[in-house]
């Protein structure tokens, strides 16, 4: 690696970019700065050679390698700069992209209400049980202060505040695994529910209390068949209403 006249760590030669067919263009050369990216000869801060020299090397007009590296730019791979200390620059890991990609994917009819159902439920299965293996005096001791602040927003009627509160539960239990996908994967399926309750309304649901009660004592035991039953019988009741509710609201 060496730097640019900037200061910014530039891209050597040894990058290995090609000249395409001008079919396929913008889709071979996002291919192939993805193709780098993995291979390690790109890393996150380094900064793409000059426009004029990206199109030598592949061979394409400037409309197209920008219409390429505005798309891996929304893909969250790139970060485009302007000014005079700007350019392409290859990014560190955005989870937001994951996060809006499974939103998009939901709302434009490719994952159904059921599916997301299954996979909360599955992957709450796999964090309560890591959960019941991980957890310290002080994550069993947040959970419960957690569980504590719902009961107090319910008892004042402050349905939304609890909603928020039972939400922050599930973050909580899934950040004890540790697990960057696991953490990645729920907080993608939590922003669709956040999104999916809010257009449905907030209902008191009395028995997610008692429940998350239970759970929570299964936790500080360690019976990790008993937390997986609580807590798979409890988001299945929730998304039963959940769905029972869909198009009586519209």
């Amino acid at each position: 690696m060496h730097m640019d006249q900037t200061g910014q760590a530039a891209v050597s030669e040894e990058a290995a970019f090609e000249p395409i067919s001008v079919s396929r263009a913008v889709d071979e050369i996002a291919r192939q700065i993805r193709q780098e990216v993995m291979a390690g000869r790109l890393k996150p801060g380094q900064k793409l050679p000059p426009e004029r020299d990206l199109c030598v090397r592949f061979g394409v007009s400037r409309n197209t390698l920008r219409e390429a590296l505005r798309a891996l730019e929304i893909s969250g791979l790139v970060e485009l700069k302007k000014g005079a200390t700007g350019g392409a620059f290859i990014k560190k890991g955005d989870k937001d992209v994951v996060i809006t990609g499974l939103t998009d994917l939901y709302y434009l009819g490719s994952i159904t209400p059921e599916q997301l159902t299954e996979a909360r439920v599955m992957l709450a299965d796999l964090v309560v049980r890591d959960v019941c293996l991980k957890a310290t005096e002080a994550d069993l001791e947040a959970l419960q202060a957690n569980v504590a602040a719902a009961e107090a927003a319910q008892k004042t009627g402050n349905i939304e505040e609890r909603a928020r509160i039972n939400l922050e539960f599930h973050r909580l239990l899934v950040r004890i695994s540790g697990n960057p996908i696991l953490i990645l994967t729920m907080e993608a399926i939590l922003k669709v529910m956040v999104d999916y309750i809010a257009e449905i309304g907030y209902n008191e649901n009395r028995f997610v209390l008692p429940s998350r009660r239970r759970l929570v004592k299964f936790l500080v035991e360690r019976n990790a068949d008993e937390a997986a039953s609580e807590m798979t019988a409890h988001l299945r009741r929730v998304h039963r209403y959940y769905l029972s509710q869909v198009g009586n609201n519209g």
